[in-house]
């Protein structure tokens, strides 16, 4: 009787330590961030919109985001990071390649461009 008790409590344990802690540190970590943004700071925004902050309010930051001083003002939870993130993207393996490099298969292509064309030809004599 008290077995099934004590998985459910394991199970609740595991997925407290697991899921539930790190979102809760994770949380803490960016309102912190936001909470200590000063006038000089680059930040990204959660949009992409990137720039220097000339002013701070208490809900909301007034950023450049150009050499012609165009200012925008945004809330402090739209602000993602301090600094500039990179836009690079780790480059993903093609699933649905079967191995062939795209050059080949342009080629592979090309053949059977030319057997076709081959087909209606001799079709018509």
């Amino acid at each position: 009787m008290a077995e099934p008790l004590i998985m459910i409590a394991v199970m609740f344990a595991v997925m407290y330590f697991f899921m539930i802690r790190p979102e809760n540190n994770r949380k803490k970590k960016a309102q912190e961030m936001r909470d200590n943004l000063k006038k000089g700071d680059v930040i990204t925004s959660i949009g992409g919109l990137v720039g220097k902050i000339v002013h701070v309010n208490p809900d909301t930051i007034i950023i450049e985001t150009s050499e012609d001083r165009v200012r925008v003002e945004l809330t402090k939870w739209a602000v993602s990071s301090t600094g500039i993130q990179s836009g690079e993207q780790p480059e993903l393996p093609d699933k649905k390649s079967d191995g062939n490099k795209p050059e080949e298969k342009k080629v592979l292509l090309a053949k059977k461009d030319d057997k076709n064309d081959g087909d209606q030809e001799g079709g018509q004599s």
